[in-house]
């Protein structure tokens, strides 16, 4: 495909702007299904912008794209079909992008394209490992809402899209807005058909479960299988641990490409002019063809012990097998355990719990924090506010440790590392809460 020239508006001597509606019908004639332009000041990109602005300085509009999966492939229980469209559209975005960059760079405007999905920066991970988060920026740019499994609906193409974005180091002549709907049905498919129970009715997400299951074969679901193979004896004591069909699996991953175990939430979702056809006229149909095969299929599912997944699964799907692994969203950083614990948060197991906390972190990192844990809910707050249930005062390498199951609780306790006032039966409510 040809894509047309993109010329750069020339505005007076000292200021130039680039053509949105030139650069969005660049951006379809180089493969996008649709696209959006941004400016980095825009209000929507308020939590994000700090986060652009250091990977790529010179930011001054990011165009969002669209590139469209094909459906089919995506809904069918068969995962490895489904994977294969999740790569070959992904690194359609990826090309797309980088054919954009090509082109601006080639008439002296500053740009670049941050991975679609895979390669991240792993040094980063367990936090935020991603350069760009590429949704809220095509919300930024009116190319679709998120719903409530946590994914952009786009109005046309509803939920079957992949996202790029590219950041560019001039203005554009104008600005897309975000669409003043939300596409989302709020028709609770997705809740139906998570095998994990990851997405509440109420539109609250647990994303330790969601992680755990669906990418047991990307980053820490990977370092979890390696740890395996280190912990066993033998190979006999190894295939007692992990099943032979397992290891087969993590092989195929790291040969072709990282594989999803589910995402089923993006299978079910009707929402879209060119999906909910079928949906809308008949939807006793639409369920028997498309939930019930996801639902009905006899699969692994990964969960961390006592977890809520855990309790879900057996009760939701109990011909489905339940595999116990241990958690891997492990923080390196007293702010990353923080931020951390408001993404792991168990509700089903908080229950019963009404609690105030006050953390008092010492040594590298020296941190005053609040978690109030209260009718199923968590809020974490800078300083101590209140009166506390429980304070802890802990050295931050010494948490950080423990946390990792690198060192005990007892002798942080007797070497005064770490150390409590209020009764421990509330701490120990508190670890029930992230068994992760």
């Amino acid at each position: 495909m040809v894509a047309r020239s993109l010329p750069v508006l020339q505005q007076d001597a000292n200021t130039r702007k680039i053509d949105a509606g030139r650069l969005r019908q660049f951006a379809l004639d180089s493969g996008a299904d649709d696209a959006g332009v941004v400016e980095i000041g825009d209000p929507e990109l308020e939590d994000q912008r700090a986060d652009i602005l250091k990977f790529y300085p010179k930011t001054k509009s990011l165009l969002s794209i669209v590139c469209r999966m094909n459906r089919e492939p995506i809904r069918n229980p068969a995962r490895s079909v489904a994977n294969l469209e999740f790569h070959t559209t992904g690194e359609e975005v990826n090309d797309v992008c980088r054919a954009i960059v090509k082109t601006l760079e080639s008439q002296g405007i500053p740009a670049i394209n941050s991975p679609m999905g895979f390669p991240m920066e792993s040094d980063k991970w367990t936090e935020k490992m991603w350069v760009v988060s590429h949704k809220p920026v095509a919300v930024a740019a009116g190319l679709g809402r998120m719903g409530i499994h946590r994914n952009v609906i786009h109005p046309k193409f509803g939920n079957f899209i992949l996202l790029g974005t590219v950041l560019i180091g001039e203005e554009a002549t104008e600005y897309n807005q975000p669409i003043d709907y939300n596409p989302c049905l709020s028709c609770k498919l997705c809740v139906a058909a998570c095998p994990v129970g990851a997405i509440s009715p109420d539109g609250q997400f647990d994303l330790a479960s969601c992680y755990t299951h669906n990418y047991r074969e990307f980053m820490g679901g990977f370092g979890d299988w390696v740890e395996q193979i280190a912990d066993s004896k033998n190979g006999l004591d190894l295939r007692k641990k992990v099943a032979r069909e397992e290891t087969v699996s993590m092989w195929q991953s790291l040969a072709f490409g990282p594989n999803y175990k589910a995402a089923y939430c993006l299978s079910v979702c009707p929402a879209g002019e060119e999906v909910i056809g079928p949906f809308q006229a008949d939807r006793k149909g639409f369920l028997e063809e498309i939930v019930k095969p996801l639902q009905e299929k006899e699969e692994t599912i990964y969960v961390v012990p006592k977890s809520d997944a855990d309790d879900y699964v057996r009760r939701r799907f109990p011909h489905k097998k339940v595999k116990h692994v241990r958690g891997s969203l492990l923080p390196r950083s007293i702010p990353g355990f923080l931020t951390g614990i408001q993404r792991t948060f168990q509700r089903g197991q908080s229950a019963g719990l009404n609690a105030v906390y006050h953390f008092t972190f010492t040594g590298k990192e020296n941190v005053k924090a609040t978690v109030v844990i209260q009718e199923k809910t968590l809020r974490v707050a800078d300083g101590h506010e209140g009166t506390a249930d429980l304070r802890m005062t802990a050295d931050s390498e010494t948490w950080l440790g423990f946390l990792a199951k690198e060192r005990g609780l007892l002798r942080a306790l007797l070497t005064r590392k770490i150390r409590i006032k209020g009764s421990p039966k509330l701490l120990v409510a508190f670890g029930k809460c992230f068994p992760n």
